[in-house]
């Protein structure tokens, strides 16, 4: 049959690693050449000897309908009439030395279920989308200064039906998203949904990069969930995977019967911990084939965002290999050149044609500069996860809290280094798998103490510097540790402590956003004041949270132990009264109730280095927020002026790491 090449055009931004959109061409769509209408099919395979198309419309049977080759750039096209969508298809390969390879299409839209592997035909522009207003605001927002708090979601494992089947992404927009808005969240992050072989990959070994996955619905489905999202007010962020891929024979290991999207030094091109290939970074067909990628899921799906796994073992030639295990670049250091400027490069491309999105980097070493602009040097991702925040974090919670004063620094070291990047504060799934233990069976104590333990470490994030993630079961209190193939302990909340933990993440994601000082300023170090940081004997911490306005500031009071203190003296800011806004200990999620009910009067006295003090009551391992109730207007004049001159003076940082490009 007839080929349709691609334009010459296309042909050379594809082969410099500077087509954007080269699923625009590569793959099948459905066209018309010549009156006739059918399906284009192009595949990149330059090495090969000779490419076929094969599925159901030719009985698979290999010769039937040969691909031409443009020599120029190693794609191969070929124009098959009368096809119709959900057609199946793959290409077979034979290579060189003669071998035959049947290959699914790496530009893809859709797959077949497992454990099928044929790609299916279908069109992409045929759904109508309803989510115009949420587009709009998301590029007039700041998410700098946004309340950004974050639920993690397998997606074959939140809920199950009765009999062990998957909800669809259709049932997940209704339920799932009512969900997500009554609990407070602001964004969903799903783990990886493109197609994979293996379930127990939880989607990060894909096969089809440009695939959503067959086992939730089709492409219009996902398109029906992302918008019921955007119009319920939730945004979407999809965990992607550019770094390395599954070693499937359908999949992109020697695609074309070399090294294609791989290393061709197994040094580089294994990933011996997972068992999977790595990407060839500095091939510029490679660099077209992800970049398109990232920009096809904002294009095509609206999503809000893409977590970019495993940051460093893209960054790193020795990430997890043993000396000798790893080959060192031009001047002998162990950075992967290549890597690191193709994730600037992919950072740009993205930010220019999607500037309201967020790029968040899964980078776990301490690379300077990941969420500083290109220009300057940086990686260009506009969010890191805190991965030193996290594993202190858990380090100080699994610890006997007789013992947590030993361990002060666990708590405080953060705030060093808090805002040298723009950080996202993650409970992630890997946290409460492979032994690791769930959140709250991670807590110490007995029943009512792991519980207390897990509001005070909830609630001190909430309140830290950084945006916010957690992974679906921890507001439920969920205690076995993530299963990928059984649903969460939905039963659990039969039991009233677990209820109350449940009603606790909801109200304190209601605070949480409500409150400008937990999130306006939580990029510069203006936003954060240390009252009392040294109160290791106790295992105390107090803070301030500031916003813009001197009337939103709050102070937060961490009390690490199960002891109890009333009469509690707090250097404050203000000379004026003050008032409980959230205590973690209230009966109503499970605490002791041990309250501040009263509007506490600052005395002149001067205590922690401040001129005026109160007094309150600390419940047991309980976490406070105060807030100031009127201002004296001479004060709020002095702080308002501050603050403006502090907001001008950190406008030129905070807008140098908003602007990418």
């Amino acid at each position: 049959m007839d080929g349709q090449p691609c334009s010459s055009y296309d042909a050379y931004l594809f082969r410099e690693g500077n087509h954007c959109r080269s699923y625009g061409f590569l793959g099948a769509h459905f066209t018309n050449i010549n009156g006739r209408d059918g399906a284009a099919f192009l595949v990149w395979a330059p090495n090969a000897d000779a490419v076929y198309l094969i599925g159901d419309f030719n009985n698979w049977r290999g010769g039937a309908n040969p691909m031409a080759k443009d020599d120029d750039s190693g794609i191969w096209s070929v124009f098959i009439p009368g096809l119709r969508e959900w057609d199946m298809y793959k290409y077979e390969i034979h290579t060189r030395d003669g071998r035959v390879l049947v290959k699914s299409d790496p530009f893809a839209f859709y797959s077949e279920l497992r454990p099928g592997t044929a790609s299916k035909l279908v069109s992409l522009g045929g759904y109508r989308w309803n989510d115009g207003n949420w587009m709009e605001h998301r590029k007039r927002t700041n998410i700098f200064e946004s309340p950004v708090n974050i639920y993690e979601v397998h997606a074959g494992s939140w809920r199950q039906k009765p009999d062990g089947r998957y909800y669809s992404y259709r049932e997940l927009a209704e339920e799932l998203v009512d969900y997500v808005k009554n609990m407070g969240f602001s964004h969903i992050e799903m783990m990886p949904l493109s197609e994979h072989p293996f379930d127990g990959s939880w989607g990060y070994q894909s096969t089809g990069y440009y695939s959503v996955n067959s086992r939730y619905g089709s492409p219009y489905d996902f398109m029906y969930f992302v918008d019921k999202c955007h119009q319920e007010g939730i945004g979407v962020i999809l965990d992607w995977v550019p770094g390395h891929f599954c070693k499937d024979d359908h999949g992109l290991r020697l695609f074309d019967g070399t090294t294609l999207y791989e290393y061709e030094d197994p040094k580089k091109g294994e990933n011996f911990g997972w068992g999977t290939c790595n990407f060839d970074l500095g091939k510029p067909e490679v660099q077209s084939f992800l970049i398109s990628n990232a920009v096809f899921w904002f294009d095509m799906y609206h999503v809000d965002g893409l977590r970019v796994d495993a940051v460093a073992s893209m960054l790193y030639l020795d990430y997890d290999r043993k000396p000798g295990e790893w080959i060192p670049n031009i001047f002998g250091g162990r950075e992967n050149l290549e890597a690191v400027e193709f994730v600037r490069k992919l950072n740009k491309v993205v930010f220019e044609y999607f500037p309201g999105v967020m790029m968040i980097a899964e980078e776990s070493t301490a690379w300077p500069l990941v969420t500083a602009p290109t220009y300057l040097g940086g990686l260009g991702f506009n969010y890191k996860w805190n991965m030193g925040w996290m594993n202190d974090m858990l380090k100080y919670m699994k610890t006997d809290p007789s013992y947590r004063k030993q361990n002060h620094n666990l708590l405080t070291f953060s705030l060093m280094y808090a805002f040298t990047e723009n950080y996202i504060l993650p409970l992630s799934h890997d946290e409460v798998v492979h032994g690791k233990k769930s959140l709250l069976d991670k807590m110490p104590g007995d029943y009512w103490q792991k519980f207390a333990n897990l509001r005070v470490f909830l609630g001190y994030m909430a309140a830290h510097p950084g945006k916010k993630l957690l992974f679906m079961g921890g507001e439920l209190g969920q205690y076995i540790e993530w299963r990928y193939d059984h649903p969460l302990d939905w039963m659990l909340l039969d039991f009233e402590m677990h209820r109350g933990i449940q009603h606790y993440v909801k109200t304190l994601n209601q605070v949480y956003a409500r409150e400008p000082a937990l999130w306006e300023l939580d990029h510069v170090f203006e936003g954060f004041e240390w009252i009392d940081a040294d109160n290791s004997m106790q295992s105390i911490i107090i803070f301030l949270r500031r916003g813009k306005r001197p009337e939103d500031t709050v102070i937060v009071v961490c009390n690490f132990t199960p002891a109890v203190y009333e009469g509690y003296k707090i250097g404050v800011p203000y000379n004026c009264s003050y008032y409980e806004i959230f205590n973690s200990d209230r009966t109503e999620f499970g605490g002791s109730g041990f309250n501040n009910t009263l509007v506490f009067s600052a005395v002149k006295k001067e205590w922690h280095n401040r001129q005026h003090m109160i007094e309150i009551n600390v419940p047991p391992l309980a976490v406070l927020y105060l807030k100031p109730a009127v201002i004296p207007e001479k004060e709020r004049k002095t702080e308002t002026v501050r603050m403006e001159t502090t907001n001008k003076s950190s406008g030129a940082l905070i807008n140098m790491d908003r602007h990418i490009n």
